[in-house]
C-alpha cells in the first residue's frame, strides 16, 4: 500500500480577512505558519517522510511546504513548483470579501462561484491588473495558460495532466509524495483521483494546515482517505471552510 498527502496551505492573510484570493500572492498570517508548523509535526510523529514534494507558485503554499520539511528535517527534499497547481483563479471575485458578496448577491450564488463545477466568477479584463499577464512572476508562460476566470472544472483541466505526467510517475516508482497546494488544486486532486461527482464535490472542504491521506492500492486506485489529526479540530475547521460564504447575521 503507497501513501500519498495532500495539504492545503496554513491560513493566509486573506483566508483570515475572508476575502476571494485566487492568483493573488499573499503571504501566511502568523497563525497559518502554526498551523504549518502543526503540519510538519503530526506527519513526524506519524512516521511520514517524503521524497518529493509538489507546490504550486503561491507564496502561501511555499512558505507552509518550507515549514513542513524543516519540521520533518527533509530540507533537501526535492521539491517541484508548478502553475498547474496554482489556486482556482476566481476573476472579477478576487479581494473582494465572501460575506459581503453573498450580503449582495445572496448565499445561493455565491455558494455557486465558490463551490460548484463547472460556473465561472466574473471574468477580469486583461487590463486589469490581477490578470496574472501584468503578473512578472508568469512573464515566461505562454499567455493562452493565464486565465480570466476559471470553475472547478477548468482547474481540474490543468491539474489532472500534471498528475498523470508528474505525480503519478513519481509514485509508480515508489517515491513518497507530499503535494503542498491550494484549497481548489486540492479538491481537483480528489475529483479526478476519487472519480468524485460533479454535483458532489460541492460539498467537500479541506481546511488549512490539515494533512489529507490517501491510501493508494498496488495499482494506485484509492482505497481510502483521511484527515490526520483532533477529529474535533478537523470538524471545526471544516465547518468554518463551508461557512465563509455566508451572509454576517
Amino acid at each position: 500500500m503507497m501513501k500519498l498527502v495532500l495539504l492545503r496551505h496554513g491560513q493566509s492573510t486573506w483566508n483570515m480577512e475572508n476575502r476571494f484570493t485566487g492568483w493573488t500572492d499573499v503571504p501566511l498570517t502568523e497563525h497559518g505558519i502554526e498551523e504549518a508548523k502543526e503540519a510538519g509535526r503530526i506527519l513526524k510523529e506519524n512516521g511520514f517522510v517524503f521524497d518529493v514534494v509538489f507546490t504550486n507558485l503561491h507564496k502561501r503554499a511555499v512558505a507552509t511546504t518550507n515549514i513542513v520539511l524543516k519540521e520533518l528535517k527533509l530540507e533537501d527534499a526535492q521539491v517541484n513548483k508548478a502553475w498547474q497547481l496554482n489556486e482556482r483563479h476566481y476573476g472579477a471575485l478576487q479581494g473582494l470579501n465572501k460575506a459581503e458578496m453573498a450580503a449582495k448577491y445572496g448565499e445561493e450564488q455565491v455558494l455557486k462561484w465558490r463551490r460548484s463545477y463547472d460556473i465561472k466568477p466574473p471574468a477580469l479584463d486583461k487590463s486589469d491588473k490581477r490578470w496574472p499577464g501584468n503578473d512578472p512572476l508568469y512573464r515566461d508562460l505562454d499567455k493562452k495558460f493565464l486565465p480570466l476566470t476559471e470553475s472547478l472544472k477548468d482547474t481540474v483541466k490543468r491539474v489532472a495532466p500534471y498528475w498523470q505526467k508528474e505525480m503519478l510517475p513519481a509514485l509508480k516508482n515508489g517515491k513518497k509524495i507530499l503535494v503542498s497546494a491550494s484549497g481548489n488544486s486540492l479538491r481537483a486532486l480528489v475529483k479526478y483521483i476519487d472519480s468524485v461527482p460533479d454535483n458532489e464535490i460541492v460539498e467537500f472542504n479541506i481546511p488549512t494546515g490539515i494533512p489529507l491521506v490517501y491510501e493508494l492500492d498496488g495499482s494506485l486506485r484509492p482505497i481510502r482517505h483521511y484527515f490526520l489529526g483532533d477529529r474535533e479540530d478537523i470538524e471545526k475547521k471544516i465547518r468554518e471552510v463551508a461557512a465563509q460564504g455566508k451572509a454576517r447575521k
